[in-house]
């Protein structure tokens, strides 16, 4: 269904232009985080966790899961016994140490490139949703044009800060092909950075080759541009797909999440502490992996931090004790001095609900305080991650926006201006129109474009609008006004006749049957 067709306001090109001039949707610098940290461990603490993961790695070791991987471990010197890897705490933590604690994360426009690590982070949507609730909130399977839409609206909404991948799943497009439609939808509705797909070794490659085509070959080999992510199979192991698509972008000098995927009291310990013990030793042997593979190759500690229900075994990605092991990982990637990435506007809700506001905003408070560097599923995550909301991908950017503001910290560059200001009001004045006040009004105090803050007679007499049907409302302006940031008329045409190329290549019937 088209945007003109929801029932979206249909405004002249004057009144549409108008609404651009008025709306700033520059994106945001990358956050230079100010606020002092959360760290709940002690240094004693840090490294008992420390001691403990390494005593993990090398008296259990890690299950690799394909012969070239373990063929690397046996040359780097690792103990390598059928599948299982024990890993010398010495050789770990020699490969860490050459993982950069920084870099910049480049986008085909140069504007939205991003310094990346240290104090700075930056925000990214949710991916891998098979439903989305649409303009007409209504849960569906998606396409590739609800796709576009989720990259066209990260292109315009300045706190989202990558255009990210597969937002939602094209579901009108075979399995086998879907990665290439992916790409080439973050590459061409948003000039940010971007993910890119490693669903397979090959998949990786492809991801790799088209963004060979839309920066350079020459240009990969010294800085990033795609990020990719790896998924380990908690307890201990990571598997051969997975392994092969690390090589690709590992090779390729581009950055991976190595990312334990934890259902805490299912495949970890039922307790906080020695969770984290057994996730740490899990990141860290694919962190030093990405090191086998090329030596200085960026990569990002990663995970996703879920707990399970002891009354229905249901996931739940909201509990106090996913805050503090967020809280405790961010100091233990800050102990190796390596860039760590989390999750964000997490929950289980089934609509754009209290429940999802309440979980939202108390992930996004402890991704925050925790240091954060890369906060991925930052919008649109419903349902434990099984729909985007259209509507909800537009408010949590706001809250986003809004948390950035308040982890820049306190601003004093006006501080001897305001001050004066109180001289000249004095007492029982007011500031209202005072230079001062009409200066600095609008960067003074955040003024969000989705909550309502008027008197309850204004908000019934403009019709009793309720967040949920407000986001709709602003999403389809967001829509109808957004203006696409053209590529290269060659490169277009370079990456269009690749993706030809490629779907020619995998067999008809082979896309049929991996769609089923």
């Amino acid at each position: 269904m088209s945007v003109e067709a929801t029932g979206t306001s249909r405004r002249g090109r004057g009144a549409r232009k108008a609404a651009r001039q008025a709306r700033d949707l520059t994106m945001l610098p990358a956050l230079k985080r100010r606020l002092p940290l959360t760290e709940v461990m002690d240094q004693e603490q840090v490294e008992k966790i420390d001691v403990a993961s390494m005593g993990i790695l090398e008296d259990v070791g890690v299950v690799f899961r394909d012969p070239i991987a373990l063929e690397d471990w046996k040359k780097a010197g690792a103990d390598v016994k059928g599948e299982t890897v024990h890993l010398d705490r010495g050789l770990v933590k020699g490969l860490i140490a050459t993982i950069p604690s920084d870099f910049t994360f480049c986008a085909r426009n140069p504007a939205n490139n991003l310094p990346f690590g240290g104090h700075h982070s930056i925000f990214v949507p949710m991916t891998g949703a098979p439903y989305l609730r649409d303009l007409d909130d209504v849960r569906r399977g998606p396409t590739l044009d609800d796709l576009a839409n989720f990259h066209k609206l990260s292109h315009m909404l300045p706190a989202i800060h990558s255009s990210a991948h597969h937002i939602v799943e094209p579901m009108d497009h075979p399995i086998s092909h879907r990665h290439l439609r992916i790409t080439y939808s973050s590459m061409k509705h948003s000039d940010k950075t971007f993910m890119g797909m490693m669903t397979s070794p090959k998949n990786a490659e492809d991801v790799i080759d088209m963004c060979r085509i839309l920066f350079g070959a020459d240009f990969l080999e010294k800085n990033q541009v795609v990020t990719g992510n790896c998924n380990g199979n908690s307890p201990l192991v990571w598997d051969e797909t997975m392994l092969g698509a690390m090589r690709a972008f590992s090779r390729a000098n581009q950055p991976v999440l190595c990312s334990p995927f934890v259902l805490g009291g299912a495949n970890t310990p039922a307790s906080v502490a020695p969770t984290v013990a057994q996730l740490n030793a899990e990141a860290l042997s694919a962190l030093a992996y990405t090191q086998v593979i090329r030596k200085g190759a960026p990569a990002i500690y990663g995970h996703y931090l879920s707990t399970v229900s002891m009354k229905s075994g249901a996931p739940m990605a909201v509990m106090p004790e996913i805050s503090l092991m967020n809280y405790m990982i961010g100091q233990m990637a800050r102990y190796y001095d390596v860039p760590w990435r989390s999750s964000n506007t997490l929950g289980g809700a089934k609509t754009f609900d209290a429940q999802a506001g309440y979980e939202s905003a108390t992930t996004l408070m402890a991704v925050l305080h925790a240091g954060c560097n890369f906060i991925w599923h930052s919008a649109g995550w419903n349902e434990a991650g099984m729909h985007c909301s259209m509507a909800k991908f537009v408010v949590d950017a706001e809250q986003c926006a809004m948390g950035y503001r308040m982890a820049e910290g306190v601003r004093w560059d006006d501080f001897d201006e305001a001050i004066a200001a109180v001289r000249d009001v004095g007492p029982g004045g007011h500031y209202l129109g005072h230079p001062h006040t009409l200066e600095n009004f609008q960067r003074a105090f955040f003024m969000p474009e989705l909550f309502d803050n008027n008197s309850i007679e204004q908000w019934q007499a403009e019709g009793a609008v309720e967040v949920n049907e407000r986001a709709l409302a602003y999403t389809k302006e967001l829509l109808n006004d957004y203006q696409e940031p053209k590529l290269d008329v060659a490169v277009d045409e370079a990456l269009r006749d690749y993706i030809a190329r490629r779907e020619r290549e995998i067999p008809a019937a082979e896309a049929l049957n991996q769609d089923h």
